[in-house]
This record gives structure tokens, sequence and C-alpha cells, in this order.
């Protein structure tokens, strides 16, 4: 199993553009064609009145499960911490930050249902939105489902947290994408020699990606959590232009496709705080 998988609340200030099917069940929660309670695949944790960037925050979930998600959502509470962080370092900097709220519990063999709920989601924040620049992050089966719908012209970059790599998962679609991939190395639900052979094939296949060993983290992020948060918040703001990647990951993505020393990098202990880039004004 990967993850619990299940549906849960958060902050929801917006849905999708107006004068859609999709805007109308958003504001309504009901389905237009039927009347029936709408699945809303997108909810906004953070939306600013001018949006320059958006970052989608991707949960876990289990391998099969057609179930409909509950209410009380662990593998989306895991997630909070890294909503909250990201919300303090991108304060007044523009950028939405939204959860995918998936229809089944499970990614369900060929469905792919959490795919479909990325792409999904995506769709709609582009409709609401516009073109803006958008940052993945998905834990687990979340992580999948972002390298699945990293492909999606909005979408610049992304960031997989322990994520579940299936050898026969495509790549291809990744070229000219940042993809970092954080897993600790005591992971016994999503192996991490996985997440390595993926990340070589999607070097190979023209994406610029660097991968981060967490030392002594298992798969739910338990141990060393402030690291996990802090890492990828400051990836996530390097990817969206508000601050340097670090020196470590930035040589790393500059490395040939072949090399494989992209692709452990201890991740150190993380500062409090860290350096951004200086401001137009």
């Amino acid at each position: 199993m990967i993850g619990t998988g299940a549906d849960g609340s958060g902050t929801d200030t917006g849905g999708a553009g107006r004068g859609t099917d999709a805007a109308r069940a958003a504001d309504t929660g009901r389905d237009p064609g039927t009347g029936t309670a709408a699945h809303r695949v997108l909810r906004w944790w953070a939306r600013p009145a001018e949006v320059q960037a958006a970052v989608l925050v991707l949960h876990g979930g289990e391998e099969h499960n057609l179930a409909r998600p509950g209410r009380l959502n662990l593998p989306l509470l895991r997630m909070h911490g890294f909503l909250r962080s990201l919300e303090r370092d991108t304060a007044g900097a523009g950028i939405a930050l939204g959860t995918v709220r998936y229809r089944h519990r499970g990614w369900n063999g060929e469905r792919a249902d959490a795919a479909r709920d990325a792409l999904a989601a995506l769709d709609e924040a582009a409709a609401l939105l516009g073109p803006v620049p958008t940052v993945l992050i998905g834990h687990s089966m979340g992580g999948r489902a972002a390298l699945r719908a990293g492909g999606h012209p909005s979408v610049t970059g992304l960031i997989a947290l322990a994520p579940w790599c299936p050898a026969g998962d495509p790549c291809d679609h990744l070229a000219g994408r940042d993809v970092l991939l954080l897993h600790g190395d005591r992971d016994t639900v999503t192996p991490p020699a996985d997440t390595r052979a993926f990340a070589a094939r999607s070097r190979a296949a023209g994406a610029r990606v660097c991968g981060y060993t967490v030392t002594g983290s298992g798969h739910a992020m338990l141990q060393r959590i402030p690291d996990w948060h802090r890492a990828t918040t400051r990836l996530a703001t390097a990817l969206l232009g508000l601050r340097p990647l670090p020196a470590e990951a930035a040589s790393a993505l500059a490395l040939p496709p072949a090399s494989r020393e992209a692709l452990g990098l201890p991740l150190p202990r993380q500062p409090r705080t860290a350096p951004m880039l200086p401001s137009d004004g």
C-alpha cells in the first residue's frame, strides 16, 4: 500500500474560471449537468489577488482503491506543514498555493486516477490564473502523479518526495523540466533505488534532474521533519525564481545527462533561513 489516501479539509479561497461548467460546479458545489454533488479537484490554500506563479501540492494514496476519499485525510494533513512553510516564504510574492483532491483513494492501475486528477487541477488552475508558471510538489503516490503530470504546459518544475516510481512509468514528457527528488534511505514502502533509476532515465530523456538522499528518514517523513519542510520550500522557491538554487543542486542540474553524481546528493541539515534573490526595486 502507498500511504493511506483520503480526502480532507484545508483553506479554500477560490474556484475555477468564471463562465464555465467547471466554474459553476466550483461555485455551487453541484454538477451543472446532473445536479449532483460535484467533485472539486482543486482547492486553494492561498490565492493572492495578483498571481505571478502557482504551486500545487499532491498527497499520497494507495495502490488500488476505488473508494471515495473520506473527511479524515492523514496524507493531506501530512502536507500541511509544507504548505505553511511555503506560505511563509512566498508571502507578498504573488504565489498561489493549491491542493489536488483525488476522486479515488488509489492509483488503480492503468486508470492512473491520481495523475488524471493532477492534470485536471492543472487545467483548472490555468483557466483561472492564466498561463502562470506552476511547480508541483507530490509525496508518494502524489509524487508519481506529479511526475506523470509534469509535461503539462503550465509546469516548469516539480519536486517529488519519496515518490512511487515503477519501472515502466514514462519520463520523456519531462524533457526540459527541472525535476528535484528527495528520498529517505530508510524508506521501505517506495524503494529509493526505483527513484534513482527513474531519475537516470529522465536525465537521459532530457529532463534536468537531481536527487537528494535524506539520511535517517523513512517513507512518512517523520524523521528530520524540519529538513523535509525547509529543503522542499527552498527548492520550490528557487524553481519559482524567488531565491537561488542551493549550490549542490545547481551543480547537479548542470551535469551531463549520463552522470550519476547528481542522483544521490546527501541532504544537509537545513538552516532556518536562506538567502532570497534581490528584488528589482
